[in-house]
């Protein structure tokens, strides 16, 4: 038997802006939502952490990565 430790798993909280299955446009919300957050409250702001921990449960690592590089590199498509 493991010790796992106190570790709950959870997932988004529903968002009535989103009450369909397909959840792609509540990814694609909550990951330019922390961006502009931690843009005008600043990075240590910790409210910020909850679009963070939203979109981390709801969108693909590879799209994450993806969108991180076009962030890096000027080229995101959102407006942050």
């Amino acid at each position: 038997m493991s010790d796992k430790g106190d570790y709950e798993m959870k997932t988004a909280p529903f968002d009535a802006r989103f009450p369909n299955q397909n959840q792609t446009r509540n990814c694609w919300q909550n990951y330019v939502d922390f961006h502009r957050c931690q843009k005008i409250k600043g990075e240590d702001y910790e409210p910020c952490g909850y679009f963070q921990k939203v979109f981390k449960s709801l969108c693909p690592n590879a799209w994450v990565e993806k969108w991180d590089e076009q962030i890096e590199a000027g080229t995101f498509a959102g407006k942050i």
